[in-house]
């Protein structure tokens, strides 16, 4: 009967825990403009410069990169080729390169 009863309970408090996590409303993720020192943002776009032009067999100076986005704790900046070939790059919080995306 007192195993039961302490089953029950467990029970109640673990769904009464649970009924928090039922929350319904959405909250969208919007990129920021990021505030970066101009050294640190060079860097990042010459690290994203260098990857792509690795990547798409090109020159660095054949791609253009647009501005510098701050987005869920990263930073990201895309760009794309003189062929229209999209990428993104990724960096951490700290500004380290972390990979290269086609998009």
């Amino acid at each position: 009967m007192m195993d039961k009863k302490r089953w029950l309970t467990a029970l109640v408090i673990t769904a009464w825990g649970l009924t928090g996590c039922s929350h319904s409303e959405e909250h969208q993720q919007y990129a920021q403009h990021a505030h970066t020192t101009p050294v640190r943002q060079f860097d990042m776009e010459q690290s994203c410069r260098d990857a792509a032009s690795l990547r798409y067999n090109t020159r660095a100076q054949q791609l253009t990169i647009n501005q510098l986005e701050r987005f869920q704790g990263s930073y990201e900046i895309s760009g794309n080729t003189a062929r229209q070939e999209n990428f993104t790059c990724s960096f951490d919080d700290a500004g380290q390169f972390l990979h290269l995306s086609m998009r």
